[in-house]
Order: structure tokens, then sequence, then C-alpha cells
């Protein structure tokens, strides 16, 4: 049977809560999964200790599971997988499209 690791929506409306979860492709999104490794708060806030003010997203996963569970297979859903590679286990999936650089051929310049 095919694991996925995806989102588990908690919270109220407009206030979203993820908890990042493995679970069975077939089950229900907020049934009982196999495990539970970590949350996503997609709100953003700003950091209490931090004195730039600068707002960010609560990601806390633990690592040491979510590459246990993608070392046995389990398929990671895109927003999952953009959030692994947020935290550094996996290679960004999209990367944004570099415009083509300008070939100049070069010309002889007669003078």
């Amino acid at each position: 049977m095919v694991v996925k690791m995806r989102l588990a929506r908690f919270g109220r409306t407009n206030a979203p809560f993820y908890n990042i979860v493995v679970a069975h492709a077939r089950t229900a999104r907020n049934s009982r999964p196999l495990e539970v490794i970590g949350t996503y708060d997609p709100i953003p806030k700003r950091d209490t200790y931090d004195e730039s003010g600068k707002l960010h997203k609560d990601i806390k996963l633990d690592t040491t599971r979510a590459k246990y569970w993608i070392g046995v297979g389990a398929q990671p859903t895109d927003t999952v997988w953009r959030i692994l590679s947020m935290v550094g286990i996996l290679p960004p999936k999209h990367r944004p499209a570099v415009p083509a650089a300008k070939q100049t051929t070069p010309q002889a310049n007669k003078a």
C-alpha cells in the first residue's frame, strides 16, 4: 500500500494550522495517521527573539523521522516536498525559470 507524507488541516476558519503526517494514500485527510512528524503554521508571524521584525512561517519537523520515511519510500505531496526542501531534506522540485541570456555573436568590426 502506498504511504504518503501530507498535511492534515486543523485550526479555525481563516486560521489554518497543519500537522505534517505520514498516512496511507487512501485514508481521509484528517483520519488517524501512521505518524505525526511535525507541524506547519502558514500564517506569517514576527519572531519574538529577532529584533529585525521579519515575518516567518513556523515549521517544526522531526528531521530524523522525515528522512526515515523518505528512505523507506513514502511519497511527499507537492506542498510537503516544498516544506522539506525549505528545511534541507529534499532538493527543490520546481525551480524558477531562468530567462535565456542574450547571446551575442561576435561580429568583425570593419574600420
